[in-house]
């Protein structure tokens, strides 16, 4: 299974404090050790958001609002998408993982839809350009 880790944000991280040389190096050995185990298929740490926009879209109304936003404790500061047997493996990976943040820090994980949860609802046509847009992004990724 497919699942996506989020490390939430803190006043710090929305702050732009940039982490520790020290929390760069832990950071990349963890990573390298979810690389090697086969885990790790993607992630990326978040600028605050005071470099982001909301887009809210409302039927033919769309709202676009700048950043920086006031509920620090919903937003993310950075995320991975892992393959994993379960979600008891996600919560061991979890577990090892390096301090994120100074003072306490909130990963959350949740699982990935993937094609097959859809299929009930899809036509054939749409379950064939699902996997055509997969295996196209699956090439990009791969520089073929």
């Amino acid at each position: 299974m497919r699942v996506m880790v989020l490390i939430k944000a803190t006043a710090e991280s929305e702050a732009g404090v940039m982490p520790s040389t020290e929390l760069l190096e832990a950071m990349g050995r963890y990573n390298e050790e979810l690389v090697e185990a086969g885990v790790m298929l993607g992630g990326e740490g978040i600028r605050p958001s005071e470099h982001g926009k909301r887009v809210v879209l409302d039927g033919d109304t769309n709202a676009v609002s700048d950043g920086p936003f006031a509920e620090t404790d919903q937003l993310i500061a950075g995320f991975w998408i892992w393959q994993v047997a379960d979600m008891d493996e996600a919560v061991v990976w979890v577990k090892r993982c390096p301090q994120p943040m100074p003072g306490m820090a909130e990963i959350e994980i949740r699982p990935l839809y993937e094609t097959e949860d859809f299929t009930p609802e899809m036509t054939e046509e749409q379950v064939a350009r699902e996997e055509e847009l997969r295996e196209r992004v699956a090439a990009m990724e791969s520089g073929t």
